[in-house]
Order: C-alpha cells, then structure tokens, then sequence
C-alpha cells in the first residue's frame, strides 16, 4: 500500500511507515515534467540556461521568463511550475533586500541560498500548504568567487560545478561532465549551454521551445547577472543547431 501512496499522500505533514513524504515525490514530478535547466560553474562567473517549452503559437515571444534576476549578483534557473518559481524569486528579492537594509552589503551566494532552502523546507512541513513544485538553479557571484547550487522540492541544496533539472536533465549531466569544469570562461560556457540544452531537447523534438542564457560575470559582466547579449544567443545557437543537425546525420 505504501508504494503508491494510498493513505499517506493526502497530507504534507505525514511519513508513509517506510520514510517517505508523497507530496514531496509529487513535487518532483511536476519537476521532471517541465523543460531542462543547466547551470555552469565557470573560471570567471556562471551561466544558467533554460529550455522554455513553448505551449502555444499565440503567446509573446520572451513571456514568462524561466530565468530571473534575485539580487545584482544573482539569478536563478528553475524547471517546474512557473507561478511556483515566481513566488521563490520573490522570497528571495526580499531575502536579499532585507539583508542589504541590516548589513549594507549585499547578501552571499551561499547565504542566500541557504535562507531560501529552509523557506521552501518548511512547505513540507505542515498540512496547511503544499511543497514547491519547482527545482531552482541558483548562480552568482560574490566576494570569494563563483557560486551553484540547486535547491530541491524538499528544501535540500547542494553545491555544483555543473547541475541539471528537468525532463532533459540526464542527457544534460552526461553531456557536462565532459566538460573542463570550473576551467571555462563564461564565454565558451554559454556556447556548450546552447549545445547541452538542444541535446537534452532531442527527444521532444516535435516540441518548439525558447533558449533563455544568463550570466554572471567577472570579466564579462563586470559581476552582474544578466541575459547574454542577442549576438552571443544567436551565434550559440547557430552552432548548436549545427552539431544537432550533423549528429542527426550519422545517425541516419
């Protein structure tokens, strides 16, 4: 019985006799349901790139960003549910905002993080809410360097050189861990971000979809987060069609 949940998936705040907590693995679902996510740790900074699945032909192109900015020095990635991930940005803007109005500096990478983990922990711990439906890729860059993490459904974060959510995200591992990690520019970090997300896109082929890249950089952004410039998206993905369509070729 515990297997599927019957009689202890109803409530949030309830372990199954064997340890688990459905609504969390729930979560998780709408997670891997979503497009993939990719954050790169680099030399210089960090890159985060998203894979917008596009639901209809009529909405605006640029809409509901899944990239988003929570403090000057810090954005986040997130597969899942999108109002999900807005209200966790929003939490964060505030995190952030308040811990510059009581140190005057701005707030840690790792701060941050740990602040917002424990927010979206306690949404697992009582019956009253639900647990977020999104896994969240933060990056930024502060005083002692570059910074990844990926936040989880259950409130746990982890430190990264190179993470991975969603429906792609196992093409998407496999295809950073060739990479020189953390030994790459941002630059050539956003070049493989737009080859690893079309890889991970290759079996929703008959899906279109947007590519949001952000970084965060010291030699390039002066250590601000920012969307890459409209040239660098471009060239990107030019050569990421290009390597998917060669590979497409000898498989053929």
């Amino acid at each position: 019985m515990t297997s599927i949940g019957t009689g202890y998936d109803l409530s949030n705040s309830v372990f199954s006799p064997d340890g688990r907590n459905f609504q969390v693995e729930y979560a998780s679902k709408a997670v891997e349901a979503d497009g993939t996510a990719i954050g790169i740790k680099c030399k210089d900074g960090v890159v985060l790139a998203v894979e917008k699945i596009v639901s209809s032909k009529l909405l605006v192109p640029g809409a509901n960003k899944k990239i988003q900015t929570i403090d000057k020095h810090i954005g986040v990635a997130y597969s899942g549910l999108t109002p999900d991930g807005r209200h966790f940005v929003g939490e964060g803007r505030s995190e952030a905002y308040s811990w510059r109005g009581t140190y005057k500096v701005p707030i840690g990478v790792t701060s941050l993080t740990n602040r917002l983990a424990g927010y979206v922990q306690a949404y697992t711990l009582y019956n009253s809410v639900r647990p977020f439906g999104i896994s969240a890729i933060v990056g930024g860059v502060d005083e002692s360097g570059p910074h990844l993490y990926t936040i989880e459904p259950s409130g746990a974060y982890w430190g990264y050189l190179g993470a991975a959510t969603g429906k792609g995200r196992q093409a998407a591992k496999s295809e950073l861990e060739k990479l020189d990690l953390p030994n790459i520019s941002a630059r050539d970090a956003v070049k493989a971000a737009a080859k690893i997300i079309y890889a991970a896109h290759g079996d929703a082929k008959d899906k279109d979809f947007e590519l949001e890249i952000s970084w965060v950089s010291t030699s390039e952004t002066n250590g601000a987060h920012e969307f890459v410039p409209k040239e660098l998206l471009e060239e990107a993905e030019r050569l990421a069609k290009e390597e998917d369509e060669d590979e497409e070729m000898e498989e053929d």
